[in-house]
């Protein structure tokens, strides 16, 4: 069995002064035409935000505060797979991995952290409490690349059962969204064994067609939601499901470029009133962009679309473990409780939020931690 060992992330000074120089020789576009974000990002809004990112922003700070966490590294199926462990100091804390999606990272959780691993320290009850394990995605951050096809959403949660497994926990839950809800509903149909519960900010089904008759107000704005995406919102997962490596030289090659396209994301995908940093601050979204651009990994961390793009929008057998969904106003895909129903067998808890976007546990983390509790509370 491969060893679990520390981990710690250290950036090397000439890397930081590479960035600084790239982001002093930028090549830019004329501007859009037209007014707003119907285009991409706007160039006066990157303009400003690369001259923060090169005169400002401070990576060293995000890496100590990554650094104060447990991380760890792993080999599993001849993979290093990186992640935080955090261990509950409650005795009957419910162990818990828990995985983020594109263009997101582990930092997505940062917030969640203390008050699911150590409620008491944050107002809540320690009967809540959970272990975390928090695990980088295959060709993502600090974990290792694939040389090989085949890292798809199926391997990756099998790779986290032997991780669970690994760190001595028998009996464990998962929560996920994005790829992380892909994940995480694979864990749902294959970890039976070991994981008996699991939790969702991005349910991913298939209704009937006797659930598409007399459609709610939920349902008419999520089948509305789903079509913009396929319209108007997915040109970047073609590129990544069909030709990750061609799109991977600019992601790479030019932090801007990376930037840019991760950037546009949390513009679509956040509640955020029509600008990303009503939501994050500039520090946080920054953050994010520097776990893909510092371990180069535009071209790895898009191949997940390659490898599973086809098989999140294929048939999607029923789950009969309990699954809990929590449907917030603007993620890309929602749903309503009988479409949950029909897929979830055993369905403990559904609630649709006021606010919040895709990314969830880094918009709203008060409510994403009360969402998790109370889902888990129904199978301590």
């Amino acid at each position: 069995m491969s060893k679990v060992k520390k981990f710690r992330i250290k950036v090397q000074k000439s890397a930081l002064t590479d960035l600084k120089r790239r982001l002093s020789n930028i090549r830019w576009p004329e501007r859009e035409t037209v007014g707003g974000w119907s285009q991409g990002i706007p160039l006066s809004y990157m303009r400003e935000l690369v001259d923060y990112w090169r005169d400002e922003y401070d990576w060293n700070r995000c890496q100590e505060q990554l650094n104060s966490l447990p991380q760890f590294v792993t080999e599993i199926d001849g993979l290093d797979i990186h992640f935080l462990h955090i261990r509950s100091p409650h005795r009957n804390a419910i162990p818990m991995v828990m995985t983020h999606g594109w263009p997101g990272s582990i930092l997505e959780f940062m917030k969640v952290i203390g008050p699911l691993s150590d409620p008491e320290a944050f107002g809540g009850k320690g009967e809540d409490a959970f272990h975390l394990v928090i695990p980088t995605l295959p060709g993502f951050g600090w974990s290792g690349k694939p040389e090989m096809p085949g890292w798809g959403i199926e391997q990756i949660g099998h790779a986290w059962g032997q991780l669970m497994a690994r760190l001595g926990y028998k009996k464990w839950v998962a929560q996920g969204g994005d790829w992380g809800s892909a994940v995480t509903h694979s864990i749902g149909m294959t970890e039976t064994k070991n994981c008996y519960a699991m939790h969702t900010n991005m349910p991913l089904l298939s209704p009937s067609p006797a659930l598409m008759n007399d459609l709610t107000d939920l349902e008419k704005s999520a089948l509305a939601g789903i079509q913009h995406y396929f319209d108007w919102d997915s040109g970047y997962s073609k590129e990544q499901s069909t030709r990750p490596q061609t799109l991977g030289y600019s992601l790479v090659d030019s932090p801007v470029g990376q930037c840019a396209w991760i950037m546009e994301k949390f513009w679509a995908w956040t509640d955020s009133n029509g600008h990303p940093e009503n939501i994050l601050t500039r520090d946080e979204l920054l953050d994010n962009v520097m776990m893909y651009w510092l371990p180069a990994a535009g071209a790895s961390a898009g191949r997940i679309y390659w490898e599973s793009f086809k098989v999140i929008l294929a048939e999607k057998p029923p789950i009969n473990i309990p699954v809990g969904a929590s449907i917030y106003p603007h993620e890309i895909f929602r749903a309503s409780r009988r479409w949950c129903e029909e897929r979830y067998t055993k369905l403990i808890h559904y609630n649709v939020l006021p606010k919040g976007g895709h990314f969830a546990a880094f918009e709203q983390p008060e409510v994403f931690v009360d969402e998790v509790r109370t889902c888990f509370r129904n199978v301590r």
